[in-house]
């Protein structure tokens, strides 16, 4: 149970280099660590069945996954201001842990991409904290005393990291934004350290 689960779909790149930024974060804790999970695309059909396993990176994300996991950090690229489909499918098949209760108590935060500095990030992050609030989660977020808080020029919001593809090009992160996805990771790993039963 000291494993946070860092949960994210990209497909240019941006999200899952900020995916990496995160374990990072969670594992300059001491005790934690991160597993790093990616979910399947999805299309306009139904009939297409995708491999288990990815051509490459993580592994898909299973249910045991969040189950077993001391908390969550899910990301995703921008969709109109809102979470990208493969993220929100994965997510809605979510309802049988939310009927045992598997993720209440549990911290989470979100991070995201987009492509220009007015791409929908904010929007995006609140998308995706709203089934995290359904299945009972405590929501980490990044607070001004982190100082690239004050400081970026490129994304970085008090809801959680992002990344402006536009500014760093696509997985071109800024160093603020690298900062911040860091202290992401490693404010859940704190916070799911002090939740984690004491033996």
């Amino acid at each position: 149970m000291n494993e946070i689960l860092v949960l994210y779909y990209s497909r240019q790149g941006s999200t899952a280099e900020l995916a990496r930024h995160v374990c990072h974060g969670v594992e300059s804790v001491a005790g934690m660590r991160a597993k790093l999970r990616t979910v399947p695309p999805v299309g306009p059909t139904t009939q297409h069945l995708d491999p288990p396993v990815p051509p490459a990176g993580p592994p898909y994300a299973e249910l045991a996954d969040l189950e077993s996991c001391a908390g969550l950090v899910l990301g995703s690229p921008t969709r109109f201001g809102n979470m990208a489909a493969p993220l929100k499918s994965f997510i809605d098949g979510t309802s049988g842990l939310w009927v045992s209760g598997a993720l209440v108590g549990k911290p989470a935060a979100v991070f995201t991409s987009t492509q220009t500095m007015h791409g929908g990030q904010e929007s995006t992050l609140l998308s995706m904290m709203l089934p995290l609030l359904h299945h009972g989660m405590y929501l980490v977020g990044l607070p001004f005393s982190e100082p690239a808080l004050g400081t970026t020029r490129a994304g970085g919001t008090p809801y959680g990291a992002s990344h402006v593809a536009a500014v760093g090009g696509p997985g071109g992160l800024a160093d603020s934004e690298r900062e911040l996805a860091r202290a992401l990771g490693a404010r859940v790993a704190n916070l799911a350290a002090k939740l984690l039963p004491r033996e």
